[in-house]
């Protein structure tokens, strides 16, 4: 990508990258048409297009929704991610590891240089060829591109998950001010979010399998004298991550189309 993008440009062509080279290149727009509110939209002197990381795109969907309810004073998140979110190289290696330890072998640590079956990390070992801390950080660019000063800060925290698909995502949010539990239950719902009220139907990396929506549960936290409001709460969510992202850059990509020329200049 890094190689080519630039001569693309000069044959006249639209880049949309999906590998993320072009990441921090300046003019290059971070993208999720499904926000809406995102750092700008592209025209024909933008440079390229990067569609955002579907873990920003879930934190920026709900807490946005929660925030046109009422202001939010504080948000926290840990996301929990799978192997394919460092390559094909790493979902074989979490299967070769687990394989290996059920037959009471040597674990391969080519890839992660650490146990990454049966185990959650915050980060891998000295020579390993991928970044928990690289992920957080982009993630986190990715939100705050999306947001575009809108959103609340959020404090992040990336977990390494033995899964090989599927995000899952413990959220933390106080507001402002006390607020109806069905009031952010209906904030929520909608195009996009799939609300669960059942305990039995818990969002999880398996449910959100071939989905197209984010899963998420809403958990009251109890602090006041009544029991229908609160001003503090926990959210359960899970994304497909790989189908996620293919219908932002689809997304992304009918916007770039737009702005192609349509018939001939006369």
């Amino acid at each position: 990508t890094r190689k080519h993008w630039r001569g693309a440009l000069r044959a006249g062509s639209t880049v949309l990258d999906l590998s993320g080279a072009l990441d921090r290149e300046p003019g290059v727009l971070v993208r999720a048409p499904w926000l809406g509110a995102d750092a700008g939209t592209p025209d024909l002197f933008t440079p390229a297009v990067i569609p955002a990381h579907p873990a920003a795109m879930a934190l920026g969907l709900l807490l946005e929704r929660l925030q046109q309810t009422a202001p939010l004073r504080f948000a926290a998140a840990t996301v929990l991610a799978p192997a394919s979110e460092f390559g094909r190289g790493a979902m074989d290696e979490l299967h070769q590891q687990t394989v290996s330890l059920l037959s009471f072998q040597g674990l391969p640590r080519a890839v992660f240089d650490a146990q990454a079956a049966y185990n959650l990390l915050a980060g891998f070992g000295e020579n390993t060829k991928i970044s928990v801390a690289n992920l957080d950080a982009r993630i986190h660019r990715h939100y705050e591109a999306l947001g575009g000063g809108r959103w609340p800060s959020l404090a992040l925290q990336t977990i390494f998950a033995p899964v090989f698909h599927g995000h899952v995502f413990s959220i933390a949010v106080e507001l402002e001010r006390p607020m109806e539990i069905t009031l952010l239950e209906g904030a929520l719902s909608g195009v996009h979010v799939d609300l669960v009220l059942e305990d039995t139907d818990s969002p999880s990396n398996l449910a959100a399998t071939g989905q197209n929506d984010v899963l998420v549960r809403l958990r009251p936290v109890q602090h006041g004298r009544n029991p229908s409001e609160t001003s503090r709460l926990w959210l359960w969510a899970a994304t497909d991550n790989l189908r996620l992202y293919a219908q932002n850059a689809v997304e992304c990509a009918l916007d770039l189309r737009r702005l192609r020329p349509q018939g001939t200049v006369q």
